[in-house]
């Protein structure tokens, strides 16, 4: 929702200037000039970058649309979620959840997080690393280091979109000045021509310089550094769900777990200790009453 309004208050504040000074909005309507700098800029994406790249990097985009969906309610059901799976574990033993991993979907516990089961990435990475620790032969330390593995290489994935993107937005300028010089040569060959002509050509290589600069520094590299927000909160909740693993599978009590859990969320968005205990005491009546 953000980017939309900030989409609009930069179109509203261009459009608004240009027309206190009496422009003419027709002038800035160059089709031309957007299909030699989009098309060039859409080409630099599909030569630099593979096609998982190009995929991922649209999803971003429609992503940041969306908005981060890293909020506090979203925390509180990831604590509440880890709470009755470290019970679960604690009640039923570590061979019957081991079991349960393999087939998740089809876990008791799992079922009342749909989001979560949805959520492939963390939920192999939570499956994965929970069964190595119960098949033995892998010390805590080891495991972190795992973990650690695990999720830089994630970052490192979901970091390429952005940077594809960013590459784009460096461009854009440049490929502006393409479409400009474009233009001065057209306007080369009108020279001898109506004085009305020639100036209407000079403004239209002009505006190839303006749509290459505004697309670049009002658009772009603003969408590219959304997207890095957003997958560093990837990081974070990942991060987050290292840091309960460890705790458990140390032999930490599962309410001690959940809140080193808590303790790894950001500030921002972290729930407090009321707010968890009621959310996971909440989980666990309702799961009597079951």
């Amino acid at each position: 929702m953000l980017v939309i309004i900030g989409v609009l208050v930069v179109l509203g504040a261009i459009i608004g200037g240009y027309l206190l000074e009496h422009g003419n909005l027709l002038v800035l309507v160059q089709p031309a000039e957007l299909v030699i700098i989009g098309g060039a800029a859409l080409g630099t994406v599909f030569i630099a970058n593979p096609l998982h790249t190009v995929i991922s990097l649209i999803k971003g985009v429609i992503g940041t649309l969306k908005g981060s969906r890293y909020t506090k309610a979203f925390y509180l059901d990831q604590l509440k979620l880890l709470n009755d799976i470290f019970v679960y574990a604690r009640k039923n033993g570590m061979s019957r959840l081991e079991s349960d991993l393999d087939e998740p979907a089809k876990c008791q516990v799992f079922q009342k997080h749909p989001k979560f089961l949805a959520d492939r990435q963390a939920l192999e990475f939570f499956c994965d690393t929970v069964r190595m620790s119960i098949s033995g032969g892998v010390g805590h330390m080891e495991l972190d280091l795992l973990m650690e593995l695990d999720i830089e290489v994630q970052q490192h994935e979901s970091g390429e979109p952005t940077a594809a993107l960013t590459t784009v937005a460096d461009s854009l300028p440049g490929l502006g000045i393409v479409a400009a010089v474009l233009g001065v040569v057209i306007t080369m060959g009108a020279l001898g021509g109506p004085p009305e002509e020639i100036g209407h050509k000079v403004a239209a290589a002009l505006v190839g310089t303006f749509l290459g600069i505004l697309l670049c520094y009002g658009f772009f590299s603003p969408l590219a550094s959304n997207m890095a927000k957003i997958n560093e909160a990837t990081t974070q909740y990942m991060n987050m769900l290292r840091v309960a693993i460890l705790a458990f599978v140390k032999g930490t009590a599962p309410s001690l777990a959940v809140e080193f859990a808590r303790r790894a969320i950001p500030a921002h968005v972290r729930p407090n200790f009321k707010e968890t205990e009621r959310a996971i005491k909440g989980g666990a009546a309702a799961a009597k009453a079951a």
